[in-house]
């Protein structure tokens, strides 16, 4: 994981979204059309946190976050989403 040059405001998290699912368990492959988007990823950066809710999760923890949430964007053109520290469900 390089070295990303993004800094969060407070209660936001940057996320890099685990790839989305290419196969079943069962092994059949699933066309891009019916792809899922992805609800697990890694924390990238973090911000400081509010006065009186700190951020519960550091760089480097795999996430569980809700389908919809976050904020879509491109750093160095690579995508990850920002949400806050409320959208995450728990580390994995």
């Amino acid at each position: 994981m390089s070295k990303i040059n993004f800094k969060p405001n407070e209660d936001r998290v940057l996320v890099e979204p685990a790839a989305a699912e290419e196969k079943t368990a069962s092994g059949i492959i699933i066309p891009d059309t019916a792809k899922e988007k992805p609800q697990k990823g890694k924390i990238v950066a973090v911000g400081e946190g509010l006065k009186d809710k700190p951020v519960t999760v550091k760089v480097g923890d795999n996430v569980l976050y809700g389908k919809y949430a976050g904020t879509e964007i491109t750093i160095e053109g690579k995508e990850y989403l920002i949400m806050r520290n409320s959208d995450i469900f728990g580390i994995i």
